[in-house]
C-alpha cells in the first residue's frame, strides 16, 4: 500500500506535553504497542512528505531526510520531543505536533 507506515506507541508523557489535556481513549490508543496499530496512510499530513530517490521512499519531515518512523521509535526509547528537535534541528515542533494530531485523528481518538 502507498502512504502507509505503522507508528510504535507513544508515551502518555509526551502527548500531555504535546498536548495539554489529552483525553483517557486517545492515550490508551495511543500507548498500545505497534503491533496493535492500524497502519496509517500519511497522504494527509502536510508536515511530511515522499519522495522514490529520497531515504528509500520513506515518508520524511518535509524538505528534511528524516522519517517520521525516527520520530516514533525516540518517542517509543522515552525521548523528548525536546531532544528529537535538538537531534534533527530540520524538524520543527510544529511538524512533530502535527505528525501527531495526524496520528491521533487517523485513529479517531480526541
Amino acid at each position: 500500500m502507498v502512504g502507509i507506515v505503522r507508528p510504535g506507541r507513544i508515551c502518555q508523557s509526551v502527548l500531555k506535553t504535546v498536548y495539554g489535556v489529552v483525553s483517557v481513549h486517545a492515550l490508551d490508543c495511543l500507548c498500545r504497542p505497534s503491533w496493535l496499530f492500524p497502519t496509517l496512510d500519511w497522504n494527509e499530513c502536510a508536515a511530511v512528505e515522499k519522495a522514490e530517490d529520497r531515504v528509500s521512499g520513506a515518508w520524511v519531515f518535509k524538505g528534511t531526510r528524516v522519517p517520521v518512523t525516527a520520530l516514533f521509535a525516540n518517542l517509543e526509547d522515552g525521548r523528548r520531543i525536546d531532544n528529537f528537535l535538538d537531534w534533527f534541528p530540520g524538524v520543527s515542533r510544529e511538524e512533530i505536533e502535527a505528525a501527531l494530531k495526524h496520528v491521533e485523528a487517523s485513529l479517531g481518538v480526541a
